[in-house]
């Protein structure tokens, strides 16, 4: 007895999360074509209902009859969805597909919600829906689109789903350090943020989507938004925006070092995240500063936008990341590994994540905590002071002095409170 009332319980929390399916899909269509008169929608609220409901029904009852149920009650479904846009076509020549779209979409949500995967279902459900009520901002943002913006999508697609892919994903030359996919893959980061950093200054505004640019790229690498930002100042002159910009960036770099720690070796956090955290807010800070003051009279011009795909700029940086690659390996050569500052700060000098999870890890066993808490400090603090002097090398060092300034006061504060803990 109580096994079938479990089972009841199940069916009819399948079904309910089918239905929910449809309704959230039925309020959106009910809205959006709310203007219509009643008979005239070729669906609504009511239909998106029962069509989950057939696809919830059809889910549960194939575990019984079995799964081609399903794929024969969806065929019926498809016909009647091209019947109907027929006799819609022919009598008011509307060629529009989105409502009979979503109702297959609807039914195939429910029936995956039915089978058990409620979550995935539901989620997708949302997206559905947030993609269907924005089609008024959507068809804006297309009718702003260039000519020269597409072709540059195109080009992007082109170097990161066709090129990237088939590039050997291991080390040749000198101490093998030139990895090709790993190069490529940052030219094809620096392109994307690039073109996001381009996009969002277009629709939300060069300040805004400067500092929208700065966050998110940051969460992926700080370096490829300071190489795109710098770009921005050669060509735009607006140089305390996006040096904000850089440094905003740059401080989510700090948090991504906690995380790495934490999830690695989390007993380092006592003694790392004091001046992890000092830096993270001095540069926050000081980004904070410029980006505010960019805002004044005549220091925030409006950016006239050329082009999103940096190309020329983001294969530069490929070819210094690979020289830096290489000097990297060098030095660990002619040092040993038992260097670990010089490691630290030259690791520092390309990516902080590495030679941070590496040394969490060492911590666990090979060195003491304090020797990989000053060298993850170091390196982080190194990797800061880089973007001043990458910026600088696109945007010209006379420019670049402001930031290279902030920056350099920013992590020393971390630094001397580092030395202070460990050694003394």
């Amino acid at each position: 007895m109580e096994t079938d009332l479990a089972d009841s319980l199940e069916i009819m929390k399948y079904l309910l999360t089918a239905l929910a399916v449809g309704l959230l899909v039925g309020v959106e269509r009910g809205w959006s074509n709310r203007e219509e008169q009643e008979g005239e929608r070729v669906a609504g609220i009511r239909t998106f209902s029962l069509i989950a409901l057939l696809g919830g029904l059809s889910a549960i009852l194939s575990k019984e009859i079995g799964e081609w149920f399903i794929g024969v009650t969806f065929f019926g479904l498809v016909i009647l969805v091209i019947v109907g846009h027929i006799l819609e076509t022919r009598e008011s020549g509307d060629l529009g597909m989105t409502t009979k779209v979503s109702i297959l979409i609807t039914f195939i949500l429910a029936t995956w919600a039915a089978m058990g995967f409620q979550v995935y279902a539901l989620v997708t459900t949302v997206i559905v829906v947030t993609l269907l009520s924005l089609k008024p901002t959507l068809h804006q943002w297309l009718s702003n689109l260039k000519v020269e913006e597409i072709y540059a999508g195109v080009k992007l697609l082109i170097i990161s789903v066709i090129f990237l892919p088939f590039l050997p994903n291991q080390g040749f030359g000198p101490y093998e350090a030139l990895n090709p996919y790993w190069i490529w893959w940052m030219v094809v980061l620096i392109c994307g943020i690039s073109f996001t950093g381009y996009f969002s200054i277009k629709y939300i505004g060069n300040r805004w989507g400067t500092l929208l640019t700065a966050i998110s790229g940051g969460l992926a690498s700080s370096t490829a938004v300071t190489i795109s930002l710098a770009e921005f100042t050669r060509q735009y002159k607006t140089e305390k925006l996006f040096m904000g910009g850089v440094m905003v960036a740059s401080s989510i770099m700090f948090v991504r070092v906690l995380i790495e720690v934490s999830i690695v070796n989390s007993d380092l956090l006592g003694l790392v995240w004091i001046p992890i955290t000092l830096m993270f807010f001095s540069v926050l800070g000081s980004g904070y500063w410029l980006w505010r003051s960019s805002g004044k009279k005549n220091q925030n011009p409006e950016i006239e936008l050329k082009n999103p795909f940096q190309i020329k700029t983001a294969l530069q940086f490929g070819f210094l990341l690979a020289l830096i690659l290489l000097l990297s390996e060098a030095m660990k050569d002619w040092f040993g590994d038992s260097g670990i500052y010089m490691l630290s700060a030259v690791s520092g000098l390309m990516d902080v994540d590495a030679i941070t999870l590496s040394l969490s890890r060492m911590a666990k066993d090979s060195i003491s905590e304090t020797v990989a808490v000053m060298g993850i400090v170091l390196a982080s603090a190194v990797n800061t002071l880089v973007k001043g002097f990458i910026f600088s090398f696109i945007a010209g060092l006379q420019r670049s002095l402001i930031l290279i300034g902030l920056l350099t006061l920013s992590v020393i504060p971390g630094l001397a409170v580092a030395f202070f803990m460990l050694f003394t």
